[in-house]
């Protein structure tokens, strides 16, 4: 009799931990995505928080300079995903800025007491293929955005 339940266990076994592998890596893809969110969001803050002080470094406008402000904030993200190293995912655009009027700033990111907002739209690939359906394309797309007013410089 004990012979016979030997198989048994190992398939209700296989059964189950598929169901619970497949619950912790989407857990954990709905917790990268978080993640990734709360950083881009942090690192346009950052940009932003640059651009507004008219600072830029030697030999570079202040568009450039919040740009590289940006990548270096995103911990590696933004260069993850770019459209140069990643020609699927183009929907990335940095610097997009609007002025009060919604009017867009191509040039640079405003005048000295303007009101900008720097938008940064990323997408995310993701790696459970149970919720890839339920994203367009399979990649979880956001935009993040930072609204600030130039200091006067």
């Amino acid at each position: 009799m004990l012979m016979q339940n030997k198989g048994q266990s190992m398939v209700e076994f296989a059964l189950v931990m598929v169901l619970f592998l497949s619950v912790v890596f989407t857990i954990m893809d709905f917790a990268i995505m978080f993640f990734v969110n709360q950083t881009m969001q942090h690192a346009v803050r950052e940009g932003a928080r640059l651009a507004v002080t008219g600072k830029t470094v030697s030999g570079a406008d202040r568009l450039s300079t919040m740009t590289t402000k940006i990548k270096e904030q995103s911990m590696g993200f933004y260069d993850k995903n770019s459209p140069v190293r990643a020609p699927v995912v183009s929907k990335q655009k940095l610097g997009v800025f609007d002025n009060i009027s919604g009017t867009p700033v191509t040039g640079s990111p405003g005048a000295s007491q303007d009101l900008i907002t720097v938008r940064l739209d990323y997408s995310w690939p993701l790696m459970t293929p149970f919720i890839r359906p339920f994203f367009t394309g399979g990649k979880y797309s956001f935009t993040v955005k930072s609204t600030v007013v130039n200091e006067p410089f």
